[in-house]
This record gives C-alpha cells, structure tokens and sequence, in this order.
C-alpha cells in the first residue's frame, strides 16, 4: 500500500506564502520509498484526461458499466460521537493526519474524539474538524480493505462541512488547507450562533403543508415580540417532505407550538446552538472568504457536487465562491442526490459508500431513491471486528 501515499486526501506540506498547501499531486513521483504501484487516483484521472481527446474520453466513459464507477458520500456536523475512529489509527496515514491536526488546531483532535467529553466535541469549532477527519481517515480505511473503490470512484458530494473532505478527497484541496479553512470556518460559526439566540428544527410533513408560509408566520410572530428583521427559513432540504427549518429560537418554538396548524407530522429541536445556513451566520462569511483566497484550489479530478444548487463543481473559483455561499444557503442534499443519481431508466445504479461517522446519508438516501440505496454501504469511523480479525 505504499504507493498510496500520494493519494489525493493524504497530507500535504507549507507553502512559501505562508499558507497550509497540500502536496498530494506531486509526492506520486517524488517521496522516498514510493512502491511501484504509485499510480494514485489523481495520477490514474489525470493521465486519462491528458491522453484522450474529449470526444474519446466521453466515449470510454460512456461504454463503462456504470456498477463499475462509486459513489462516495461525506457526512457533516451532528454525525460525531465519542469513540470515532478507535482502531483507525492502524491505517497508513491516519496517526499523520492527527498528528498534523493536532499542529493546525492547537489541542488534540483524536484524544477529544476517543474520550469526549461529549459537550466539548459536539461544539461546532471541535465537532467540524473533527467529522472532517474522521471521514478522510475512513477512506484510508477504505482504501486499506478495498481499494478498487477508491479507484473507481467518480463522484463525491458532502453534505455541509463534509464537502471540504469530498473536495479534498478529490484533489481540489491540500488536506492541511481544508482542515485550517474548516477551522477557521468551525470557530466563525460558533461565534455567530451565540450571538443570537437561535437553532434548527428538524420538520418532517404531511404533503399539505407549506413550508414557506409557515416560516412567514413565525416571523411575523417574532416581530410581535419586538424582533427586528426575523430569519425562519428553510435550511435544510433532506428528502421528500423533510426540512430542516432554521432561525430565531422564537420562531423555532412557534412552528413547534402550531406543528398541527402547518401539517407537520413531527417538529423536533435539532441539539446545535444556531441557525445554520441562514443569513445569521453573514459574520462567518468574510474569515472564511479570507481563508480561501490565501489557499491554493484546483480543479476536482472527479465530479464533486455543491450543496448550493446541487450541480458539480466546474473550476477552482467556481469552489472558492460557492464554499463561502454555502454558509448562508441552505444545504440543497435532496436536489444533489437527484443529480448524483439521474441516470436513463434501466441503467444499473453504481456502489455508494457513506464515509465516516454514523449512517444518516445512508438514511437519507433511502428516502430519496430506494433503487440508488440497494448498492449503499457504510465505512465507519470505528473498527470494524471482522475487518480486525482479517
């Protein structure tokens, strides 16, 4: 394994401007002890894409069966638990991409991620990185137990941080940079929430009900109470008749109070301490914007899709400008898993791998497209005891 160690979610060095820049693309040739096999899947893409024309590179695409490609899928913040990645540290890589964590961060990642305390890893400047890379160090594990899916993956999504470690994944980011805009992404975010009192409120509905126009009642509520410029708004669109309905915690409490009124079946507070991907978090646009200016972004060497308006990532500024939109958009994972899936009728659907903590893509993708959730497996950020014994 290796040759491996080029792979594109590996760990890459400074930069002479100062930043965090990943060297993933050029340690294929260049590290000591490299093994024969060091075609990594950014060497095998990029070889493909300068050996054919577009024409013939369309066409080989088109005569592969499309069981043979992957899927893999990225989960965000609310995924962490305590415990995550025991065991993983036995995969190459995994102690290097803690231990240049711990550099970034300033404080150990992996302790807090295997002994908690669970309050400090569920705050959104601890729990972000470390969901970060905790998938990335399940794809080494992927990757270690069958790395013909890392191989033959060709499309990767994430949902909300999770797209920093999809992108990393596929070569558009270094994985120290992605880590320290996370950082500063994680810490802007926190700031942001406590600044006003409010949350995310998890809403599943009967069909009748109009998510907008409740939204538009509880800000008039709100702004009976005396609230200046009220958010309630749709932030997260999850599968058919689910959202997640972010904003001001009073008008959280009135959708929950008036569930009935807006035909929701089920209204549950989300345990996050603010309303994200909502127009609260603008005091985390511009560090994150900085951030992402100063780092080096390339052109993902396989299809990666956005969270924005679900289509795939065209170029690096195309990843620079909507990774900042992402913040204050809500996370458009319904209409994304459509794109990832589209495909002519009868046409076989490719293996999907959720990659780190818990199985809620999974669970989600169930709910989108049954036909597309029969291929789907999960790689847990834990060891697995059959795997151990191999």
């Amino acid at each position: 394994m290796g040759g491996w160690a080029a792979a594109p979610w590996r760990l890459g060095g400074c930069s002479g401007r100062g930043g965090l820049r990943g060297a993933a693309r050029r340690w294929g040739s260049s590290r000591p002890g490299a093994g024969d096999r060091a075609a990594t899947l950014s060497d095998l893409l990029q070889s493909s894409v300068e050996a054919e024309e577009p024409g013939e590179a369309a066409a080989r695409r088109e005569r592969r069966c499309p069981r043979e490609g992957t899927v893999l899928l990225f989960p965000g913040q609310g995924s962490q638990f305590v415990g995550m990645c025991r065991g993983l540290q036995q995969y190459p890589g995994v102690r290097d991409m803690y231990r240049l964590a711990e550099k970034v961060l300033g404080y150990d990642l992996l302790s807090l991620c295997l002994e908690g305390p669970r309050d400090a890893l569920d705050r959104t400047q601890h729990c972000q990185p470390a969901v970060f890379v905790a998938s990335l160090a399940a794809v080494e594990k992927l990757n270690h137990l069958q790395p013909e899916v890392v191989e033959r993956c060709v499309a990767a999504a994430g949902y909300s941080v999770g797209e920093f470690a999809a992108l990393v994944f596929a070569g558009a980011l270094g994985f120290a940079e992605a880590l320290y805009a996370v950082k500063v992404r994680a810490e802007a975010m926190q700031k942001a929430s406590e600044a006003v009192p409010s949350g995310m409120l998890s809403v599943v509905g009967r069909r009748e009900a109009n998510y907008k126009f409740a939204c538009l009642e509880a800000r008039k509520h709100c702004e009976s109470l005396g609230i200046e410029n009220p958010v309630c708004t749709v932030s997260n669109y999850l599968f058919p008749d689910s959202r997640v309905i972010a904003g001001h915690l009073q008008a959280l409490e009135f959708l929950q109070e008036n569930a009935r009124k807006y035909y929701f079946k089920r209204a549950k507070m989300l345990p996050v301490s603010g309303a994200f991907h909502t127009r609260l978090m603008e005091p985390a646009v511009e560090p994150l914007a900085e951030v992402l200016k100063s780092i080096e972004i390339q052109k993902p060497l396989l299809c990666v899709y956005s969270n924005v308006d679900g289509k795939k990532y065209m170029h690096s500024k195309h990843i620079q400008k909507l990774l900042v939109k992402q913040v204050v958009s809500p996370v458009l994972w319904e209409q994304t898993m459509h794109s990832v899936y589209e495909r002519k009728q009868g046409t076989e659907f490719p293996y999907t791998y959720e990659v780190g903590p818990g199985n809620q893509l999974g669970a989600i993708l169930k709910q989108c497209n049954l036909k597309a959730w029969k291929q789907y497996k999960h790689v847990d950020a834990l060891e697995d005891e059959k795997a151990a014994d191999t």
